[in-house]
């Protein structure tokens, strides 16, 4: 592994500043601390800072020497709303709300990668430096984007960094095509006649019908969506008459759920497939049904180009230890929309061990700070390759 001397001299720093923000926690569109810091040390390192894209986003512009070409490099910053249970010095000093997914290690390497290549200035070209909030669902992306971010910072490429658990601190993988699905999420109300449970004939019963819906919906997957194309559709909410009142056939059963793919072809398919069976289903029971999907995180699917420029870092900085060949994950991602507006590139860096808590959103995990140095690396010897000094 290769890690630069101003790197490793600089990990105290970055330890303490990953711990800093682990400890102090905020949600989406709520990082006034984090993004305070991330403007803070940026200006420190002598760069452009602009505050305020998506609400709390923050980037930093760094310009070196007459090369043309420019790139964006992205951090999230926001935490969870869950509790942190381990014990560590460092816990979360917020009830409530903890780092439960790295995004504190991935605004401290990408804080560390703008201190070096601040100093030492070794490429043409500029970078971006694009601190992102609310990526845990709230659509800080889309907002970033919404409010200008690649009309002022234009990128001809644009990257992402995620930890994983699982990957060694000093192992990454870099994988072009599909690496995280789409995130949609879908409702269907079925709206009957309540009655007396004892004269279920006098009504229009919407539980036996939301019943035959939920044992059916997984033939969308098992006998519609194409084998060999992933997908996922999932309930994961169930609303329906009062436990104190059981006597009652109720009126309405709500149901919600995800809808997953990883192509617009299979992403449109599941829409159609879930409304067409909510439909069938208030048909053969009589009742009526109300449905809506909301679209909400595009896949995430790597460019050629920009992954074959990751990987030649990556493997410059690890070597052997990178995989080209790693399972893409169900879970999303809102970078998605940054690949919208450049070609992109998301890789992942180990985070150590999948035990004991160190999953993505369980209440224990923690980044792993033997991380820091490895992602630092990637990150400078990426723009250091990509954007090449010449003379």
């Amino acid at each position: 592994m290769r890690i630069p001397a101003r790197i490793e001299n600089d990990l105290p720093f970055l330890t303490e500043l990953r711990r800093d923000l682990h400890a102090h926690p905020e949600l989406g569109f709520e990082e006034e601390r984090t993004s305070g810091i991330v403007a803070t040390i940026l200006e420190e390192a002598g760069m452009k800072v602009h505050r305020g894209l998506g609400g709390t986003g923050v980037v930093g512009t760094l310009q070196v020497g007459n090369g043309t070409r420019t790139i964006g490099l992205r951090a999230d910053m926001d935490a969870l709303a869950m509790p942190e249970v381990a014990e560590r010095s460092y816990k979360s000093t917020v009830a409530g709300k903890m780092h439960a997914c790295g995004h504190d290690g991935h605004t401290t390497m990408l804080l560390g990668a703008a201190r070096h290549l601040a100093a030492t200035r070794d490429f043409s070209g500029t970078v971006h430096f694009i601190f992102q909030p609310a990526e845990e669902g709230r659509g800080g992306a889309k907002r970033m984007v919404d409010d200008g971010l690649f009309r002022l910072f234009p990128c001809d490429a644009v990257y992402g960094l995620h930890n994983m658990p699982g990957l060694a601190v000093d192992e990454m993988a870099v994988v072009e095509g599909p690496q995280l699905a789409s995130s949609d999420s879908w409702r269907v109300t079925f709206r009957g006649t309540g009655t007396h449970g004892a004269k279920p004939h006098l009504g229009r019963d919407p539980i036996t019908a939301a019943a035959t819906f939920l044992s059916s919906l997984q033939t969308i997957v098992g006998r519609v969506v194409d084998p060999l194309q992933p997908a996922v559709v999932s309930a994961c909410s169930l609303q329906a008459g009062d436990p104190k009142a059981l006597n009652v056939i109720p009126d309405i059963v709500e149901i919600g759920g995800t809808a997953r793919a990883y192509s617009a072809e299979v992403r449109d398919q599941l829409e159609e497939e879930i409304g067409r069976l909510a439909a069938g289903t208030a048909a053969m029971f009589g009742i009526a049904a109300d449905y809506q999907f909301e679209r909400r995180i595009p896949p995430v699917v790597n460019n050629r180009d920009a992954t074959e420029r990751a990987l030649g870092a990556a493997v410059a900085v690890l070597g052997e230890k990178v995989r080209t060949s790693f399972p893409p994950s169900t879970a999303g991602d809102d970078f998605a929309f940054f690949g919208q507006n450049a070609a992109g590139c998301y890789v992942w860096l180990g985070n150590g061990p999948a035990v004991d808590g160190a999953l993505h959103h369980n209440t224990a995990y923690d980044f792993n700070d033997g991380a820091i140095g490895p992602g630092v690396a990637f990150w400078t010897t990426l723009v250091e390759r990509e954007l090449r000094a010449v003379g």
